[in-house]
Formats: C-alpha cells, sequence, structure tokens
C-alpha cells in the first residue's frame, strides 16, 4: 500500500486521476490500524487537515492524544507533507434497522373497534349530550 500510495504521488499523470483525498481515504485503515478504523468512518480532506468522524467523544479524545502518530505515519505512507492536521468529530449516530411488527397468527384480520364508552350511560338524552361534548373536545 505504501508503494502505491508513492506511486501515485510521484506520478504526475495519477494526480489527475486519483485526488489526494482518495489516496488518504484508501491508506487510513493502514494508518490506523483495523480497531481504529472500525470506529471512524468518513475520512475527508478539508484544505491541509483530514477531517475524520468517530463514534462518541471517548473516542474523539483518545484519538486525539494520538493525532502526532497518525499524523506521522499518513505522512510516510503518503510520501508527501500536504497533510498538517487531523481533526476528529463525533459523528451523528446512525438509525439501526428497525423491524416491522409482524401480525400474530392468532390476531383478527379486521381491527376490533374499542368500545364506546358512552354506550354505558343509560339515559339517552344524557348519552347524546356526552357524545356532543365528546365531539367538540376533540374537535
Amino acid at each position: 500500500m505504501e508503494r502505491a500510495a508513492k506511486l501515485i504521488t510521484n506520478n504526475k499523470y495519477a494526480r489527475r486521476v486519483v485526488a489526494e483525498e482518495d489516496v488518504i481515504r484508501s491508506l487510513w485503515p493502514v494508518a490506523v490500524g483495523k480497531t481504529i478504523a472500525k470506529h471512524t468512518a468518513r475520512v475527508s480532506l478539508v484544505r491541509t487537515n483530514v477531517v475524520v468522524e468517530v463514534e462518541d467523544a471517548t473516542w474523539q479524545k483518545q484519538l486525539f492524544a494520538l493525532s502526532s502518530q497518525i499524523l506521522a505515519r499518513i505522512r510516510k505512507l503518503t510520501g508527501s507533507d500536504a497533510v498538517q492536521g487531523i481533526e476528529f468529530r463525533v459523528a451523528i449516530p446512525k438509525r439501526q434497522p428497525q423491524r416491522a411488527e409482524s401480525r400474530r397468527p392468532d390476531a383478527p384480520l379486521i381491527p376490533v373497534r374499542p368500545e364506546d364508552e358512552a354506550e354505558r350511560i343509560q339515559d339517552p338524552v344524557l348519552k347524546k349530550v356526552y357524545r356532543l361534548s365528546r365531539k367538540r373536545a376533540t374537535a
């Protein structure tokens, strides 16, 4: 990987095809290792800084402490001093896939209407007054 990165960075024709950001993104797992690469995402190059998204603030603090070592490793792998710094940002948590609620096999196909509480009122006039007041309150 180191040889490929150096070949791309030294070849002027390859620089037209492959951007510096693409080289750094492909070298990221090699530069930091598999464990750290699993907890980071979206490596991008903004001006001369590498911006990396991390899972949480704990990872951000730990990687910030290692940033000089990671920066030296990236410079060694790319063979250039184009990268001047690394910034670690806490990523927005991704929504986990959710399962649709499955219908129980014994559940009826037709939804059952909930019992109307007005049916318990014996007096027909009071029943009508109750329903009208409930209708006004929910409107």
